[in-house]
């Protein structure tokens, strides 16, 4: 029997999160951050430290036996961007070129339903 996981991708603007856990998301396996693996805080948001993260937590997820994985790839959402950083793209693409073998790729950015009333007011933000 194969042991499945999934893979949890954050992408914003200034890091990119890896998170890997099991087939129920309720173990984790790996958890690896671009800045865990870059020294200079404004390359966090870039595409080479997340991809390094990725490799990382591909490696440290296989010594653990992982062999299948679904990606959730996920922006900050809401009120905030809803497109994933400029990290997501090579952390897929490097797990993708792993040995593990992957599922589903979708996205789970959060989208608002109309919540919370954005501020300005009844006339909205004067210029």
């Amino acid at each position: 029997m194969t042991k499945k996981g999934i893979v949890n991708i954050y992408s914003s603007f200034n890091n990119t999160i890896i998170h890997v856990t099991d087939a129920t998301g309720a173990e984790t396996i790996s958890r690896i951050s671009a800045g865990m693996v870059t020294d200079k805080g404004r390359l966090q948001g870039s595409p080479f430290p997340a991809m390094k993260a990725a490799k990382q937590a591909v490696e440290e997820s296989m010594e653990k036996g992982l062999e299948e994985v679904d990606i959730q790839v996920r922006a900050p959402g809401g009120q905030k961007m809803k497109m994933p950083g400029k990290g997501a793209q090579p952390a897929i693409r490097a797990i993708s070129r792993s040995e593990l073998d992957v599922g589903n790729i979708e996205d789970v950015t959060p989208v608002p339903h109309d919540g919370c009333r954005e501020k300005g007011g009844k006339r909205g933000r004067r210029v």
